[in-house]
């Protein structure tokens, strides 16, 4: 390999590199999350108002005596304007939280549970900010806890995976030892005896 090859090679290694920390980056999670929080609010507001049902004798007379395409144009209008509201607000949640929680991390340089419950408690704090300081105290301290709530039952969740690993035993036939790093696809069927499974 020439000098010139290893500089491609390197250079395209940096670019790959690049690339790859993108998704790492507080900017990429905090769009990510707002772009989720868009659509599961526009989500819930679509299927809330699809079970909407109005009150026949509520309904203006306008609208009674409007034609099905009227009528359907209403409805349509009346969704839209619904899921762009409900969207937006939980994507302004999401994103919130989100950049708050990459900051915080970014910052403290852990990953446990004060992170999220002190970009709960922050993001509460904000959000309710209009009401006043008691307001934004109680709505932070909400916020903390679901926030509290929601990072054990993942934490829970995960745990319950069963966990794969290998225990250190030397092949009879060609002297292979196991390790952790080794996976199943490359473990041949004399050596499953070594397969040990735990629960984290």
């Amino acid at each position: 390999m020439t000098e010139e090859d290893r500089a491609q090679l390197m250079q395209a290694k940096k670019y790959q590199d690049l690339i790859a920390s993108v998704p790492e980056t507080c900017i990429f999670k905090t769009g990510m999350a707002g772009v989720a929080g868009f659509g599961l609010g526009a989500f819930f507001s679509l299927m809330s108002s699809s079970f909407a049902y109005e009150d026949p004798l509520l309904r203006p007379q306008a609208q009674v005596n409007a034609t099905t395409t009227q009528k359907a144009r209403d409805i349509f209008k009346d969704m839209g304007k619904g899921m762009w509201r409900s969207g937006k607000g939980f994507g302004k949640v999401g994103a919130l939280f989100a950049g708050l929680e990459c900051a915080i991390e970014s910052y403290r340089a852990k990953n446990d549970m004060v992170n999220p419950v002190v970009a709960g408690f922050i993001a509460g704090g904000i959000l309710a900010r209009q009401s006043g300081p008691k307001a934004a105290l109680g709505g932070g301290a909400a916020f903390a806890a679901f926030s509290a709530a929601i990072d054990l039952f993942l934490k829970r969740e995960s745990s319950e995976y069963v966990d794969c690993y290998f225990l250190p035993l030397a092949n009879q036939a060609d002297h292979t030892v196991l390790s952790p790093a080794m996976t199943i696809d490359a473990i041949s069927p004399i050596d499953y005896p070594a397969l040990i499974y735990s629960s984290m």
